[in-house]
């Protein structure tokens, strides 16, 4: 992303030249700037019975001379959403008026006036999309999320109140309920199918001004990356998306709903660029579905730390390309602890499908329901196995780290390191009876630092020996010579592998 940084949505701001969710959110009493606020990854249920309007489908191609034919039966169904909360934020002035600024008074308070907390009420405009007939309205949960009051209004004028049935905040998708019948809906398609080229109409209410549809193509399809969400998978589209349409419908030349906008990269103006973000049909209604039917949204888990395969990694460790996800660390009595994983593994399909990315092994892996058994193909020191691995439930603070950064070097030249003891592993976050030795110093130039090797790491081994203590260290280093040398490095308790190659 040339040109533009990437940050999290941020509740009610403009940001210059970042990624920003399209939470519309509109603060005080007029419209301000907002910024906004996904996995693949939910258990298989049985899908929740979903009312299609009984509309005929049109042909791709009879549009006549344009696409109102397809559109105004969605505008019907897109409806504006707008919530409020009560936010606390610091009183800059003295609660006790100007009496307290004189100093025989502040002594009494060390020279520190009290401050009282101040609440206010913060306003946010989104968008949200009718997936049943009986009021149920499929958004983003930045949308709504910590919402003390939630107003609906539909295209045709009425208003109601709408309750938050359940949210996803890895997916931010949410789902919001209100009291009505018979309404219209938009019919689900199939974003699996989407290709590049493919025409993309986006409908929501952009900065509260109404009802508004604006049209694109499919830039990209399996968009990650962004640091928006903890499960990214978006499509990318140049239709129009702005402030207010988090949570409005992505829909295709035939009226189906195959996304739910979520995000822009914003330039300096903080508006639309053409790149436009929502998160695919299939993965929004596996997540309602799991709301709908058990309350909550739960992940398959499989216990272990990955990072991509690097060039320098695919060498070391004996694979043909630089596809698959390498296991940097294998969480203890997990379920890849029981199936027999190991760290250096190369995981490089799941279930028969390919993971080309450590990105695609976390959407196949929480996309399946705790408790089931998965085939995985992995290759260990250039041997093809395969392993079955009973899933866990994901938990709610499991991380998603890759590990510490990979780069390119030369050899360890310049490193300290010294024997990793009990009061060390215990300041550095290290599970009791690690083995290894501890960086204490690597020069800002070496090619350690630059491989990511850092002051605190635990070492725990040189080019798959275990290292555990300062000798083994030393002579693993003199036996590598001028070769590039492959370490596994523990990082505040994640172990990922780092290669650090010769000059």
């Amino acid at each position: 992303m040339q040109g533009a940084s990437k940050t999290r949505r941020s509740g009610a701001e403009w940001s210059t030249a970042v990624v920003l969710v399209v939470a519309g959110v509109v603060v005080g009493l007029g419209v301000a700037g907002w910024v906004g606020h996904p996995v693949l990854g939910a258990q298989r249920t049985e899908p929740v019975p979903v009312a299609y309007s009984g509309r005929p489908l049109p042909p791709p191609n009879d549009v006549g001379m344009g696409y109102a034919a397809v559109l105004k039966p969605d505008l019907a169904a897109v409806v504006n959403i707008s919530s409020s909360k009560i936010v606390k934020t610091p009183n800059q002035g003295s609660p006790f008026g100007p009496l307290f600024n004189d100093p025989f008074f502040q002594q009494f308070f060390g020279g520190q006036m009290p401050q009282m907390p101040r609440q206010e009420r913060e306003h946010s405009l989104g968008s949200g999309v009718i997936f049943k007939p009986n009021g149920y309205i499929l958004t983003n949960n930045h949308v709504v999320e910590g919402a003390t009051e939630i107003k609906v209004a539909l295209p045709d004028k009425r208003e109601f109140k709408g309750k938050v049935v359940g949210t996803d905040p890895k997916t931010d998708i949410a789902v919001v309920k209100i009291d009505a019948t018979d309404l219209p809906t938009i019919p689900l398609g199939d974003s699996s199918t989407l290709q590049v080229g493919d025409l993309a109409f986006a409908i929501g209410d952009p900065f509260g001004i109404g009802e508004t549809a604006t049209m694109g193509i499919v830039s990209a399809t399996g968009r990650n990356g962004l640091d928006i969400e903890d499960y990214e998978d978006f499509i990318q589209t140049d239709a129009a998306i702005n402030p207010g349409n988090s949570g409005g419908a992505l829909v295709n030349a035939r009226g189906q709903l195959i996304g739910i906008n979520t995000a822009i990269l914003a330039g300096n103006g903080g508006g639309n660029q053409g790149i436009g973000f929502a998160i695919p049909i299939d993965l929004a209604r596996r997540i309602m579905d799991q709301i709908l039917t058990t309350g909550k949204v739960v992940r398959g888990y499989l216990g272990v730390t990955i990072q991509p395969v690097t060039p320098d990694l695919a060498k070391a460790f004996q694979v043909p390309s630089e596809k698959g996800a390498l296991i940097g660390g294998v969480s203890p009595g997990g379920p890849a602890d029981k199936a027999g994983l190991q760290q250096g593994d190369v995981i490089e399909q799941v279930n028969g499908n390919p993971v080309e990315t450590t990105n695609d092994l976390r959407l196949q892996i929480a996309s399946i329901a705790p408790g089931t058994e998965v085939h995985l193909q992995i290759s260990r020191g250039g041997q093809e196995r395969e392993v079955t691995v009973k899933l866990g439930e994901l938990p709610e603070n499991a991380g998603a780290t890759a590990g510490p950064g990979i780069g390119e070097g030369s050899p360890m030249s310049g490193v300290q390191v010294d024997n990793l003891t009990p009061s060390i592993a215990r300041q550095l976050g290290i599970q009791p009876g690690t083995k290894g030795v501890v960086v204490t110093d690597v020069p800002q130039t070496s090619a350690a630092a630059d491989a990511g090797l850092q002051r605190g790491d635990v070492i725990e081994q040189i080019n798959r020996q275990d290292v555990t203590n300062v000798n083994d260290y030393q002579r693993f280093v003199r036996e590598a010579g001028k070769q590039a040398i492959v370490l596994l490095v523990n990082h505040g308790g994640q172990t990922a592998f780092i290669v650090v190659q010769p000059e």
